[in-house]
């Protein structure tokens, strides 16, 4: 049996639709695949604090990500893991990936309450360190210190704790999608695709193209997921105008809404691998 636990709406910005439809897709798989299925929402997982030994879960709720750390840190497997999902959050993800070199955008963290503009270089982004992103004015473009002065009252009124303000990068902006050990790895301009989550590509305007390594974004983006802990993930990065690339945001499984029918079959196939190995390593031991 493999107990699967879909994303609360109030962590679907825009997307609910995408991520209902992925977690479908992945569920229907598994299910083709000969493995019993359960289904639950956060809420249901929580309050009727379901047990198992195999999980996959798009979950965000720390209510959730605390009920599944105790079950993973009991045995279970979890994917993708709640240590990872929690990696993901802004705050910790910029740590980690700056104090493991993966490039990344020039970046100050500080408590919003503390934090003070007049030691910003602008243009930047201010974006809140303490959560997920939940909606639009999570993450802010900040072109003066008045723009961003009003950005950190929005986020004090809103009882935001903390804040990542990242550097701009100039250069072409590109998502990513990726399931590690599988192979399925897709990118693409969202400058030239339908419309996103916020809107926010167009600050980086239409993509010009500009050449660079393939295989070198795919193995930035492998070791990235394997630093954060996700192996499910997607993301976005900057192409510089010299083809360097730089990472400015990791997400752990995302709706893969380009790519949804390949990467759901991806995903299964990643989970009943794993799922066979924990099941067969738990005999071992028994």
């Amino acid at each position: 049996m493999i107990i699967g636990i879909s994303r609360n709406s109030k962590y679907s910005p825009n997307h609910l639709q995408n991520d209902a439809a992925i977690f479908s897709i992945v569920s229907d798989f598994l299910k083709d695949a000969g493995y019993e299925i359960h289904l639950y929402t956060e809420d249901e997982f929580v309050e009727k604090r379901i047990d198992g030994d195999i999980f996959f879960s798009m979950a965000r709720s720390q209510a959730t990500l605390r009920r599944l750390k105790t079950l993973e840190d009991k045995g279970a497997l979890v994917i993708n893991s709640p240590y990872g999902i929690s990696n993901c959050i802004r705050q910790p993800m910029t740590e980690l990936l700056i104090n493991n070199h993966i490039p990344y955008p020039d970046s100050i963290i500080s408590p919003v309450a503390s934090l003070d503009i007049s030691r910003l270089s602008y243009p930047c982004w201010i974006k809140r360190g303490d959560s997920h992103t939940i909606v639009k004015n999570d993450v802010c473009f900040a072109s003066s210190p008045k723009i961003a002065e009003d950005i950190l009252s929005d986020f004090k009124k809103r009882q935001i704790s903390s804040a990542v303000v990242n550097k701009h990068l100039y250069g072409d902006l590109i998502k990513f999608y990726g399931v590690s050990g599988t192979g399925f790895f897709h990118w693409f301009y969202p400058s030239m695709s339908l419309p996103s989550k916020f809107g926010l590509e167009i600050i980086n305007g239409e993509a010009k193209g500009i050449a660079f390594d393939e295989r070198e974004l795919k193995s930035l983006c492998d070791r990235t997921s394997n630093i954060l802990n996700v192996p499910v993930y997607g993301g976005d990065c900057i192409i510089q105008n010299d083809g360097s690339i730089m990472i400015i945001d990791f997400n752990d499984w995302p709706s893969f809404a380009r790519y949804r029918k390949e990467a759901g079959r991806n995903i299964a196939s990643y989970i009943c691998r794993q799922a066979k190995e924990f099941t067969e390593k738990k005999k071992k031991t028994a």
